[in-house]
């Protein structure tokens, strides 16, 4: 079972810290010279994959009972004034539909948020010389280095960190930018929850222009309750677990010509509530290494992840299914010229443990074989 609801981090100029941007976006088109700034993108992919339910019993498998299909991945368009004391950015359009190796392709919605179709909208307050800027709206989470729109990965299909990892949502954000440092601390209500009582936090320190290493924190200062409602309006009772936790987590990302190397660790756990059905202590840890290889100067580049998950204790379902364990690997050829862009992922997981569930006909085989051929237009 998969809550829609966590969506992993899209990078912006509202935090000054490295995210994952894979793809060579063009340069924002600008409009009648007064600071304004237009952009977007869209795109699409066919699947196939293996280990898939019979027709009609998707909750036999992990991955459901389509062994192809073809879904629209998302189409965002941009408005931004990233300068200036008062800068503000809002993108619109259709998400969710970033693949997750071992899960369900999803397809692209327009009811992701309340604030549909708003994936971001925020105000910055920016003042000259100052290293700090305030923003306010429906900001970015802070949480992973994987992006939250597939475009900003060098893979189609993301991580177990990217699966259960906070998504945009309300709330208000102070950054520092000082030399080497970049701090940014985030208040809201996490998930989409309405109930103001999440905590973000990032740390980055540039070690060289070709090096950064950057530690994370993502959790709830307080209780959301049972009758909350999260992301697609989906109860909280759904998942208790994932809306009230605490998340550490850490990536550095190394640089050398051509090749790029993001090595990350993850830790989400949440403590017994039994008001919140949580009934004993419960925790994922994942770790996974991502890499791109540019070849020189042509319009080619292969990604790469190798990724590890472990559910650890009671019945919560972080990721494929509780008490879950295994190991990802997958390739990514890419394509781009200018505005466009094709690529091909291969994905493979196996199941150390299969836990309640995994794949296959009767939920139960450890492997999977998935691919995506994803095509897609930046502006």
């Amino acid at each position: 079972m998969r809550l829609p609801l966590f969506l992993g981090v899209v990078g912006s100029q509202l935090f000054a810290v490295p995210t994952a941007q894979a793809l060579n976006a063009p340069a924002e088109i600008p409009i009648a010279g007064n600071g304004l700034q237009i952009s977007g993108g869209i795109d699409g992919y066919v699947y196939g994959q293996s280990g898939t339910a019979p027709r009609g019993e998707p909750a036999a498998s992990a991955v459901g009972d389509s062994p192809y299909g073809a879904n629209l991945a998302n189409a965002l368009i941009s408005l931004e004034k990233p300068s200036g004391l008062l800068q503000f950015t809002v993108q619109l359009g259709p998400v969710d539909g970033l693949p997750v190796l071992g899960t369900v392709p999803p397809k692209a919605s327009l009811n992701v948020y309340r604030l549909s179709p708003l994936y971001l909208g925020y105000v910055t307050i920016a003042p000259q010389n100052s290293p700090f800027t305030i923003s306010i709206g429906q900001i970015s989470s802070l949480e992973g280095y994987e992006g939250g729109l597939d475009w900003q990965n060098a893979n189609i299909f993301a991580s177990s960190m990217w699966y259960i990892s906070n998504q945009n949502s309300l709330g208000i954000s102070v950054s520092y930018t000082h030399g080497p440092w970049s701090v940014s601390i985030a208040y809201g209500d996490g998930a989409d929850t309405r109930v103001f009582n999440f905590l973000q936090a990032t740390a980055t320190y540039n070690t060289s222009g070709a090096n950064a290493l950057t530690l994370f924190y993502g959790g709830s200062v307080g209780r959301t309750g049972l009758n909350a409602t999260t992301y697609m309006g989906q109860p909280v009772s759904d998942a208790p677990f994932l809306i009230n936790s605490h998340m550490f987590g850490a990536y550095d990302s190394f640089t050398d010509g051509k090749l790029n190397l993001v090595p990350e660790v993850q830790h989400i756990y949440a403590p017994p509530d039994h008001q919140l059905m949580i009934d004993k202590y419960t925790s994922n840890f994942s770790a996974a290494l991502f890499g791109e290889y540019q070849f020189g100067n042509s319009d080619y580049a292969l990604g790469g992840m190798v990724s590890y998950f472990d559910n650890i204790g009671g019945q919560a379902n972080w990721y494929i299914a509780p008490r879950a364990e295994g190991v990802g690997l997958e390739f990514t050829p890419t394509w781009q010229d200018k505005h466009l862009f094709a690529r091909l992922s291969v994905g493979y997981m196996h199941l150390f443990n299969t836990g309640d569930s995994a794949f296959g006909s009767d939920g139960t085989s450890p492997n999977v074989v998935q691919s995506a051929l994803e095509v897609g237009l930046l502006f």
